[in-house]
């Protein structure tokens, strides 16, 4: 190999243009899904004050910010829902008329070019606040999957694009993919939380949904951090079940991870960067301790770089402004 001085690495990032030139990495707008948390009523507009500009939006509320993301060429939503109504079994999930199943209708009627994702799990559904049904004291893994099916069923109905489980339940992803099938749904596909870690990072969207276990933690069906070959079962079963595309959820802390299944598994592959990512950053550049347009691009495109083609962030609206060509 020529070595220096005839070899000069630094001559290809002289300039900005010679820099983009070689770039190997390229975050795109087209990459993100936007996050949005749903709650029952009208006009409502609530702040979650551990995560600054992400707010709680009623379903009537939901098509202006449907329409902003258009306009901003963010692709895609997920939507997260949080009823006014929760019991042991999570009744609500199902409900055509849930809050959840409104903010599908909306956007389809409004923003029809919106891709819908909508969260599968019961935890923002129950008044216990785990993601099944609880049977003394533990969660029921086969009690959970057809409620979880009705509930993908019932998104499905009301107009999503795609379903995605987040439970981590075993068995869930074939449970959905049969439910779908038979009623009529074959072209919906799904998307898994296949290795999805019971991280510390969720701490801000239990505040946003509401959904916090008010026993006990979910260490027993969510992954134990330390394991990576682990993730790699999680995600060819999902596949075998009828998985569609696959996630690893936190992003930052499981980049190791994110790329192990990038070079296992030729399958289209999504990482969610979460609410705990997402308010640190927030925190740090409300002090002024960071650049936060510099600081959240280098983030996602750690992301992308890692193996994602998909990133689900709360940071996607201003990601696309800095984005956008001058």
């Amino acid at each position: 190999m020529t070595a220096f001085p005839q070899l000069r690495m630094r001559r290809m990032r002289r300039t900005d243009p010679l820099r983009a030139l070689v770039r190997e990495t390229r975050l795109d707008v087209g990459d993100l899904v936007y996050p949005m948390f749903v709650v029952e009523g009208h006009d409502l507009r609530q702040v979650i004050s551990s995560m600054p500009g992400i707010e709680r939006l009623s379903p009537d509320l939901v098509p202006a910010e449907a329409e902003e993301l258009a306009r901003l060429k963010v692709p895609a939503v997920i939507l997260f829902g949080i009823p006014q109504h929760k019991d042991a079994q999570g009744t609500s999930a199902c409900d055509p008329k849930g809050v959840v199943q409104q903010a599908i209708r909306a956007i389809k009627k409004y923003v029809p070019e919106l891709i819908v994702l909508t969260d599968v799990c019961l935890c923002e559904y129950t008044d216990h606040g785990h993601c099944g049904v609880v049977v003394e004291g533990c969660v029921d893994n086969d009690l959970t999957l057809p409620l979880l099916a009705r509930m993908a069923l019932s998104h499905a109905e009301a107009g999503a694009d795609m379903v995605a489980p987040s439970d981590m339940m075993d068995g869930r992803v074939r449970a959905i993919r049969e439910c779908l099938d038979a009623g009529g749904f074959k072209d919906i596909p799904i998307l898994s939380y296949a290795a999805k870690y019971a991280s510390g990072f969720y701490g801000p969207f239990r505040e946003a949904a509401e959904s916090a276990p008010q026993f006990g933690d979910r260490r027993s069906y969510q992954m134990d951090p330390p394991n990576a070959r682990e993730a790699l079962r999680e995600v060819e079963l999902d596949i075998k079940e009828g998985a569609d595309m696959v996630m690893v959820k936190p992003a930052l802390p499981y980049l190791d991870v994110l790329r192990r299944v990038r070079e296992k598994f030729d399958y289209p592959l999504a990482a969610y960067n979460v609410s705990g990512e997402y308010s640190m950053v927030k925190a740090a550049a409300q002090k002024g301790w960071i650049d936060e347009q510099r600081i959240v691009l280098e983030i996602l495109t750690s992301i992308k770089r890692a193996g994602a083609d998909v990133i689900l962030t709360y940071h996607a609206k201003e990601a696309a402004r800095w984005l956008r060509p001058a």
